[in-house]
This record gives C-alpha cells, structure tokens and sequence, in this order.
C-alpha cells in the first residue's frame, strides 16, 4: 500500500470517528434538565473507580526497590503508555464527574454562582496547599546546621498533624474539636516561627499532583458553572488543539524549532522561564506536572464532566452504559489515529493521552456501573469503596507515612545506612521471597493493605474527611 493510500484511508477513518462523536455528543438539552431517581443516591460505581484508583495510586508509588519492579507498574520512559499512566488521569476523569454531581442542583436552583465559586477557590486553596505541604515535609528545606530548630521543627509538625486529625475525628460539637482547631493554629504560628529561622524554600518544587488535581477542579469547576454541556465539550476540543499547536507547530524561544523531546520542548522551555528551580528534583529542568500540560489535563476533567452530566440524564441505565462505552471506545480510536501526528506521552500530557486514558476510564466506568449499579452485584465493592470514601486524606497520609520512613536514618552495622522504609523491605521482605521482583511487589501491595487499614478504621467510625 503507498503512502499516500495509507495516509488516506487513516483521514477517512479520523473523520468517520469525528462525526460519531459528535453524534454522541448530540444529547437532546431536554433530557439534560432532570435528574433520574436513581441518581439522588450516591453513585457505587464512582466510588468503587475512586477507591480503585486510589490503591493502584499507592500500589506503584510505593515498591519495595525501584530497581525491582515489573514493567507494567512503572512508567512508560517517554512516548508509549503503560497501565500505570492510566492511574493519575483517571483521578482527574473522577474529579470530572463528581462536578456535576456534587454542583449540578446548586446550578439548577439557581443558587448564587458567586458563593459557589468562591467555595471552589477555597478548595482549590487547600488541595494545592495540602500539595505544597508535601512538597516541603518533612524537612521543609531546612539543612543539617540548624539541627537544633529541625527538632523542635518535628514536634511541632507532629502535633499539628495530630491536632488536625483529632479535629476532623470529633463531632462538631464536641469541646475536644475547639480545642484541637486552637492547637493547630498555634502550630501553625510556632511554624511560622521557626521558619524564619530555618525554613529554606528556594529549592521547592511547585507543580505536583494535588496540586494539577487542584488547577483542574478549579476549571472544571468554573467551567461547569458558566458553560451548558455543549459548551464544555468544545472548549475540551480547542484546548486540544490548542496545545496540538503549542507543542507541535510553535518555534522554541533560544532552542529552534517545535519538538516533544524532554527538555526542549515548549512545555519545558515555558516551566524553566516561571518555575526554574521550583520543578521536579529527578528532572531539574522540566516537570512532568508542568504548567502548559496543565492545559490538556483540564481536558481529562472535562470528560469526567461529561460523563457526569450524561449520568445524572432521565436515560434508563441500559441507554447510560451504552453511551458511556461507545464514547471510550471512539476517544480510543481517536487517541491512536492523533498518536501518528502527536505521540501518546503521559510525562507531556499529549492530547493523543488525554483521549487515550479518557476513553479508558469511559470503559473502565462504564463496566463498573454495569456489574454495581446496574446488575446489583456489589458485594465485592466494599473495599474499594472503603477506600474510595476518604480518598483525599489517605493519599496524603501515605504520603506523610512513606516520607517519615525514609526521613528516620540511623547506621547500622558495617557502617550501612538504613532508614525505615528500607529496613522494613530488605529484614521482612527480602528474605522470604526469592526473586527480588516478587520481593518490591509485595512490599508495595503491604503498602496498600497498610493504608486500607487506615480507611477501614475511618469508615467504620464513619469518619469522612473532606475539603
């Protein structure tokens, strides 16, 4: 077959895939102004994605040994996907879809759209804050010569962390929750304190994941409120296309002409004009959360969006699920077809990846929503779901836990150096299994489990720590 056959027949089968989506997409208004029954009831399915999410999250950030791991839960070196570049996306796609559930009869009352927004932005406060505040645990810049301050720095940091959890665990009007909110505050002024004298945060990096989940919500959010679904859809397409053209046509200011390589293309030269020295310490010079990939990520959200909307319709579940996989199934399509021109790369955010991960949490959910909510079997659901409810906080637990294993060094015997996390792994782990893949596997899966724990304990006090 030539080329020029080639390159034709994958133009008529773009276009054909275009004009299904847009008929996809071609959903009545009528049916967009009222909410099933069904949907006045929390939606399993969701919950069940989040929580999934959510483990397989800790399940590759967590290995016992970054030398041992299987392929498939690493990432994909640059161009190409692997199953753990489907995890972060998928946090987006079901910040999407909570947005219409969590806002949408806010906005068909009519309520106050400026009071709404403003509890958006507060939320996008503390959810980039709460990455910021990762960032920086636990050392939060400060070096070895102020030895003395970083101590007094820990206790003080414990005792936040402990006084803000005893919050959130009381009832609101126990005496015990005034009290813990008063001790964090005056934590958070000893902190103040301290880092006048200790704090260093001119290495620190900027971009990260709650911090892009925070960006996205905030459009979305906004988005959801200014804009119908038809609306929403065609700013997802132009932001595509948008930074199709950045990325692919746009010359690089002092480098040359427009490419995807890792730390010369637009995206890169863009973060190390704002972010030089704020970005990721492994890369230094360009940030796989960087702030122009920040663009197509709203896009993952706003898929998430649509698929919301389209829940929350009058349709019978049957005509729901079908619709949620015959769009994953076109996004997949569309996402190997623009893969040619635009190559799927998780670490740039391509819009070849959004569509491509779009179309895969579509399948995903869809198939969820069709065994829990539809087929009523939902026993199996229950740890995911478990999970799913304090997503937020046992993220940024396992954060906390992980980065206070390796913070805790000591020397041990023959003058190796130890730490925590790696004690546990090479005493524990090590030992009992013979192939030293095995070995991280399962160090990461009693990650998993560990911090399953810690949602199960919060779950059955019914416990739910939201922003």
């Amino acid at each position: 077959m030539s080329k020029t056959k080639e390159l034709s027949d994958k133009v008529f089968i773009f276009t054909e895939m275009v004009k299904c989506y847009f008929k996809f997409l071609a959903i009545p208004t009528k049916h967009l102004k009222s909410t099933n029954t069904s949907m006045k009831e929390r939606l399993l399915s969701l919950d069940v994605f989040r929580g999934l999410t959510l483990a397989g999250m800790i399940l590759v950030n967590n290995p016992g040994s970054w030398s041992t791991v299987y392929p498939p839960l690493l990432h994909a070196d640059w161009h190409g996907i692997t199953p753990t570049d489907w995890v972060f996306p998928f946090f987006l796609f079901i910040v999407g879809v909570a947005i219409p559930l969590a806002l949408g009869k806010r906005k068909e009352r009519g309520d106050d759209q400026g009071a709404i927004i403003k509890k958006i932005v507060s939320r996008v406060a503390i959810i980039f804050g709460l990455g910021l505040f990762l960032s920086a645990y636990p050392r939060f810049g400060m070096g070895d010569e102020v030895g003395g301050i970083r101590s007094l720095h820990y206790v003080v940091l414990a005792i936040f962390i402990l006084s803000l959890f005893t919050r959130e665990a009381v009832a609101d009007d126990s005496p015990i929750r005034r009290w813990a909110g008063i001790t964090a505050l005056v934590a958070i002024g000893a902190m103040v304190i301290i880092g006048f004298f200790g704090y260093d945060f001119s290495r620190l990096r900027i971009p990260g994941v709650l911090q892009r989940i925070a960006l996205v919500y905030g459009a979305c959010g906004i988005l959801f409120l200014k804009a119908d679904w038809r609306m929403q859809a065609w700013v997802g397409v132009g932001l595509l296309l948008l930074y199709w053209f950045l990325m692919m046509v746009v010359p690089v200011p002092g480098i040359g002409p427009a490419n995807l390589e890792a730390e010369t293309n637009l995206g890169a030269w863009f973060d190390n004009l704002l972010l030089k020295g704020h970005m990721y310490s492994q890369t230094k010079v360009w940030d796989p959360e960087g702030l122009m990939s920040t663009l197509p990520a709203i896009v993952t959200g706003i898929i998430g969006m649509l698929t919301g909307s389209w829940l929350k319709t009058d349709n019978d579940h049957y005509k729901k699920v079908a619709g949620i996989l015959v769009a994953g199934a076109i996004l997949l399509g569309l996402s190997h077809v623009w893969d040619l021109n635009f190559p799927i790369n998780k670490k740039i955010w391509t819009s070849s990846y959004v569509l491509y991960t779009g179309g895969v949490a579509l399948l995903i959910l869809g198939v969820i929503y069709w065994i829990a909510d539809i087929q009523g079997y939902k026993k199996w659901t229950k740890p995911f779901v478990i999970y799913g409810t304090n997503a937020l906080f046992v993220y940024v637990m396992s954060g906390l836990v992980v980065k206070t294993m390796f913070a805790i060094k000591w020397v041990g015997s023959n003058d190796q150096s130890w730490n925590i996390y790696s004690w546990l792994y090479n005493n524990l782990f090590v030992p009992v299994f013979s192939s030293p893949y095995n070995a991280s596997l399962a160090y990461a899966l009693a990650n998993v489990l560990f911090f399953f724990g810690l949602a199960w304990v919060l779950y059955r006090a019914k416990i739910f720590i939201k922003v």
